[in-house]
């Protein structure tokens, strides 16, 4: 089952304090070109990160590995 938190602006320090060191070092790297945080999704045991710039999308995961071709699927 996946969940996941829509963002609002004060669910963005929420979405911060879901990660680990490994992603948020990862986020912080990501919006230096511009990405954002969006929301955190739960997948199996791990928590996924999903950011944007415009029509980009990037997700990082436990690990704080960045995937800028992810295959997330968004409802819009």
């Amino acid at each position: 089952m996946i969940h996941e938190r829509r963002q609002t602006d004060k669910d963005m320090h929420y979405f911060w304090d879901e990660l680990n060191l490994a992603q948020k070092f990862s986020v912080a790297k990501l919006q230096r070109f511009g990405y954002e945080l969006r929301f955190v999704r739960q997948q199996d045991s791990h928590k996924v990160a999903v950011l944007f710039a415009g029509d980009k999308m990037a997700a990082i995961d436990h690990d704080g590995q960045i995937d800028t071709e992810p295959k997330v699927v968004v409802r819009h």
